[in-house]
């Protein structure tokens, strides 16, 4: 029988405004989920941490999880993956590069964030954008679990907005400069420097 009411009604109201108490973090809060959880969620929740380590996201990880059994994680690593499309186009053109060079070419459909993810790209403001890149992100989760109130899904949607409330707390002028340069060396390290097309099926 799932515990899903009992985690959920045990957590605080997450909101962009929501903080860490003192002592707290994300890892401190997916420990008690976790403890709460069966074997099988606990994976899906794994699935979902997996995503927020750039050194897995390579074109396995999106091809697996866009399979994945649980609608929040496939939903959610459409969208991710639609982003980091984005992202390496966008620096294709600002170094002159092939415009689909460092990117995953997956079954996917139209990325329909793709004008607004470009236009906040072309910020000079380091922090604002990636504010304003996470606040897409934070209005995708909110679209994907609107219906979703005691079950996995919110669940999950939970905590990638820790995650997200999380990295906004540490945002300051130096991490915004080392983030712009994590985003070419996430680009070339997501996508391995080539452009990548799924096998089709025969």
């Amino acid at each position: 029988m799932s515990n899903y009411e009992y985690i959920i009604a045990s957590l605080p109201s997450i909101s962009k405004d929501w903080k860490f108490g003192e002592n707290q973090t994300l890892d401190s809060y997916i420990q008690w989920i976790k403890s709460q959880l069966s074997d099988k969620d606990i994976k899906t929740v794994d699935t979902l941490l997996d995503g927020f380590k750039e050194e897995n996201l390579n074109p396995g990880f999106y091809e697996a999880a866009l399979k994945d059994g649980n609608r929040f994680i496939k939903e959610f690593f459409t969208f991710d993956l639609g982003m980091r499309n984005t992202k390496a186009r966008f620096l294709n053109k600002v170094f002159n590069r092939p415009v689909n060079q460092d990117t995953i070419n997956l079954e996917t459909g139209e990325f329909e964030e793709d004008a607004k993810v470009e236009e906040i790209l072309g910020g000079e403001d380091i922090l604002a954008r990636e504010r304003g890149l996470d606040a897409i992100k934070w209005q995708k989760i909110s679209e994907l679990t609107t219906f979703d109130y005691f079950d996995l899904e919110a669940l999950l949607g939970m905590i990638a907005k820790m995650r997200i409330i999380e990295r906004w707390r540490a945002l300051d002028e130096e991490t915004g400069r080392e983030m712009f340069l994590d985003l070419i060396n996430e680009t070339k390290a997501t996508f391995g420097g080539v452009s990548y097309t799924a096998p089709q099926n025969e």
